[in-house]
Parts: structure tokens; C-alpha cells; sequence
């Protein structure tokens, strides 16, 4: 069976991309060269690799069993690049990297500590919700994966590298923002602003909930933590949000913090990938830096003073 790097390329952007001219794009080359390049491909594997239905492409069940090999060895030869490097002294490369959204509050500085230390490695990130991260890395599409709530059925191996408190918010006009002592029960009658179900918030959320007997009546389901802050600020609700989604300090005067008993609920942020794979080189030293540098940031994070008068008032002594 004889095929080519090239070919095998331009038959994996075909697979993400669904579209022969889209991969032509990705790739920087002609539709012709395409379309020629995957049917000596198909040729060489004596089976069809995709079909056309309408507008739609699919992959057929050889094209699948291609895709997976594909990606294996494209990993493989660029680990062995990175070894090569690293030999000489070099560290380059690409890192893929998938991260759930709530993340990007975070995931910036500590990329750009990394990216300040090895100026020679691109950085290729997918910020997605965690259904598709998930789905990604049941696919074991990218070098690094990081979530808050690692899915149970997948076999992985997992570090914890910063906490994940997840706090309940408030209007800054709500008539409990000057208290200092919040049960749980008396949010009985709240309206709650909630994500989407499978967020990794909202799964840790109902967990907790669920472990204290109490049922929120959710008024609103939102995709963003943009979204429900600005939902939580103009008075629709209250909101249970990771504290990272919040300025620190707290920037945003139209929010506070309500001191709710049982919050925050401890989480952690996790770096993973499927237990058994080899991480490339590189993907080795992003992981031992990010280790490394969260903690440093969190503590620098944690020693700033916050800004916001009311939420100074509720984290002094309960009465």
C-alpha cells in the first residue's frame, strides 16, 4: 500500500473539515490537487474513503479506520521531531490544546509565560464548551486537554493544577448583599441563572445541590458566563459561577459574592489525557509549567485586595 505524508494530510483536513474545498484551503492548495491526491489515496487502499450525499460528505468505515491511523502517525513523526530537537537543544513544535470555555480566564497568562519561555513553540487552542472537548478527546485529537470535571468513562490520566471555587452571585441591589450569613434553604425561593447542562459548572453544581436536598428553580439556562453575569447584574437572578469567571478583585460593582452556606464548593481545574498515551516532548514541559506557574499565579491572585466595597463587607467576621 503505497501513499504519501502529503496525501495523508490533505485526507485528515478533508475529515475536519467536511468539504473538499475547505481542505484545499486549509491546505493551501488547488481543489484538483485535492480531489486527485485522495482518490490515489483511495486507490492505494483499494476501498472508498468518503461519499456525497447532497451537500454533505461522510466518511466511510475505511475512511474512519484511515483518519485514526493518519493521526497516530502524524503524532508519532512530530514527537520524533520534537525528540530531535530536544537533542539539539530546541524546543519547537505545535502544541494542540482543547479547553473548556470557562477557562479563558485563566488559560492566557499562563500561555503567555510559556509562550515568553519557548518563543519557538506555536500554540494551536480550541476553547469549547465540555461536550465538545470531551468529544475530542475521545478522539485524542489535540497534545492536552484541561476541565474542571473530567468525564468518569474515559480512562486518563489527570492532574490537578488550581483550585476551581465555585461561588453564588448576586445583583449588588439584591435585598441579601449587605449579609453576612446566607443558609442554604432561604435561597428557596430565588430564581437561579444556570448553564447549559453538561457545563462543567453546572454538572458540579447539581451534584451539590443534589448531596444537600435542595432544588433550585432555574429561571434561565445560558451558554456563557458573559451571559449570566450580565443576566445575574440586571437583577433576573442568582447564579452559582466559578470565582475565576470574576475579576480579582472583583471588577464588576453590579455583582457580589453572597456567603452561602456550603460555598464555595471546592473543584479543581485538570490538565488530562487518555491514560497509555505518550506525550510528545513538548506537551511534557507545557504540563510541568502549568503546574508549576498556577500556583504561583493563584497565590498572586489570591493576595490582591478587592475593590469592591460590598464584597469587602461580606467576607468580614459573620455576626
Amino acid at each position: 500500500m503505497n501513499f504519501t505524508f502529503r496525501q495523508l494530510r490533505l485526507f485528515l483536513a478533508l475529515a475536519e473539515h467536511k468539504s473538499i474545498t475547505a481542505a484545499a484551503r486549509a491546505c493551501h492548495v488547488t481543489q484538483p490537487t485535492v480531489s486527485m491526491q485522495l482518490k490515489e489515496l483511495a486507490d492505494a487502499v483499494g476501498l472508498p474513503l468518503y461519499e456525497q450525499v447532497g451537500k454533505r460528505l461522510f466518511l466511510t468505515e475505511a475512511g474512519e479506520a484511515l483518519v485514526d491511523t493518519a493521526r497516530r502517525m502524524e503524532d508519532e513523526w512530530a514527537a520524533f521531531e520534537q525528540r530531535i530537537d530536544a537533542m539539539k537543544g530546541l524546543t519547537r513544535g505545535r502544541l494542540r490544546l482543547a479547553v473548556v470555555s470557562t477557562a479563558k480566564y485563566f488559560v492566557p497568562s499562563l500561555l503567555g509565560s510559556f509562550c515568553d519561555a519557548h518563543p519557538e513553540v506555536d500554540i494551536a487552542l480550541e476553547l469549547l464548551n465540555r461536550d465538545a472537548v470531551v468529544e475530542r478527546l475521545r478522539h485524542n485529537r489535540d497534545d492536552l486537554y484541561i476541565m474542571s470535571i473530567p468525564p468518569p468513562d474515559i480512562e486518563l490520566e489527570k492532574h490537578a493544577f488550581l483550585p476551581n471555587p465555585l461561588v453564588v452571585i448576586a445583583s449588588a441591589s439584591h435585598r441579601w448583599a449587605q449579609r453576612r450569613r446566607i443558609a442554604l434553604a432561604d435561597l428557596a425561593d430565588e430564581r437561579f441563572i444556570v448553564r447549559e447542562r453538561g457545563s462543567g459548572t453546572r454538572l458540579a453544581c447539581d451534584a451539590h445541590f443534589a448531596a444537600q436536598g435542595f432544588a433550585p428553580r432555574v429561571r434561565l439556562e445560558l451558554g456563557s458566563n458573559e451571559a449570566i453575569k450580565e443576566a445575574v447584574a440586571a437583577g433576573m437572578g442568582l447564579a452559582v459561577v466559578s470565582r475565576h469567571a470574576l475579576a480579582a478583585p472583583l471588577a464588576d460593582a453590579r455583582l457580589v459574592e453572597l456567603p452561602v452556606a456550603g460555598f464555595p464548593v471546592q473543584s479543581n481545574w485538570w490538565t488530562l489525557y487518555p491514560r497509555g498515551k505518550r506525550l510528545s516532548p513538548l506537551a511534557a514541559v507545557f504540563l510541568e509549567h502549568i503546574e508549576h506557574t498556577a500556583r504561583t499565579w493563584y497565590a498572586q491572585r489570591q493576595a490582591q485586595p478587592s475593590s469592591t466595597p460590598a464584597r469587602s463587607k461580606l467576607l468580614r467576621s459573620p455576626r
